[in-house]
């Protein structure tokens, strides 16, 4: 049940970020660039041949075979290994979901249409980019705090059977 869950949730942004691209394609392409609000956030059409932030131009191929590889990754430790931590799981369904929107792009387009700009991060980035940090953010934090939250209660578990002993 976990695993279909983060599937339709990961598809969900997937279609997401598929529609919101479809109408940057139709009606920012044309135009270049809007501004949303002046001097912080402009929608700037791109097209991203490389991977984050443009780096490592036209290896589509290379950067396809990366992301589905992640995908496969995260579907496996929560299928195989049975993972059910919802900070893991929440990171799982954002970068998954990004991963296939920006693949989608990579395989049938040849590059990533980006149009999120703002004034204190000179890359343009997209609702699927976004995700896959936020994921990628949250995925740090559940490695790191993840196990410290279970930690005291197992010391305090250990603790309470060395006083049981006493």
């Amino acid at each position: 049940m976990t695993l279909t869950i983060v599937l339709v949730v990961s598809a969900l942004i997937a279609v997401i970020d598929q529609l919101i691209k479809y109408f940057v394609l139709q009606y920012l392409a044309p135009v270049g660039s809007v501004t949303v609000a002046d001097n912080l956030l402009y929608f700037t059409y791109v097209e991203n041949r490389g991977a984050a932030f443009g780096i490592f131009q036209n290896q589509v191929w290379l950067f396809s075979v990366l992301t589905f590889i992640m995908i496969a990754v995260f579907i496996f430790f929560i299928a195989a290994k049975k993972i059910e931590g919802k900070l893991f799981l929440m990171s799982a369904m954002l970068i998954i979901g990004g991963g296939i929107g920006n693949l989608i792009d990579r395989i049938f387009r040849g590059f990533v249409v980006d149009y999120i700009s703002v004034s204190f991060f000179p890359p343009v980035c997209n609702f699927a980019d976004y995700c896959i940090t936020v994921g990628a953010v949250l995925f740090v934090i559940s490695l790191f705090f993840a196990d410290k939250v279970r930690k005291p209660s197992l010391d305090s578990s250990m603790s309470a059977e060395g006083d049981d002993s006493e």
